[in-house]
């Protein structure tokens, strides 16, 4: 298993404010899509001038108490990758349930510990 992507995520319900921040810190959207697996989300992913990517995740009805700072990391083998977190102890916030789109797989993993790594596949045509 490769890691393609390892970055900062904020899961929030409100993304307005974060987005503004993150501009004022300097960095600017590159896409945003909307409407991702059965919580609706919107995601944003930003980019600044020394290439550190960090994405927003806007969830109409959190399912936590607050907002979440997660590890947004892509893989090139999502079965692999998933195994191995749950050998560690991790354990999939959506239960038995994987995001599983036309263009992409994810799961939300929580450590033993409490933080989370967004694990995600991007589908290759």
């Amino acid at each position: 298993m490769k890691i393609t992507t390892f970055n900062p995520q904020i899961v929030t319900e409100n993304d307005e404010p974060v987005i503004k921040l993150m501009e004022e810190l300097g960095f600017e959207v590159k896409h945003s899509p909307k409407g991702i697996g059965e919580f609706n989300v919107s995601g944003t992913r930003m980019k600044d001038g020394n290439g550190f990517h960090i994405d927003i995740s806007q969830v109409d009805h959190m399912p936590a108490p607050h907002d979440m700072v997660a590890i947004r990391m892509n893989v090139d083998n999502f079965d692999e990758a998933y195994e191995l977190l749950v050998s560690h102890g991790f354990k999939n916030f959506y239960g038995d349930k994987v995001v599983d789109r036309e263009t992409s797989k994810s799961a939300m993993m929580i450590s033993p510990s409490g933080f989370a790594i967004n694990l995600i596949y991007h589908v290759k045509d």
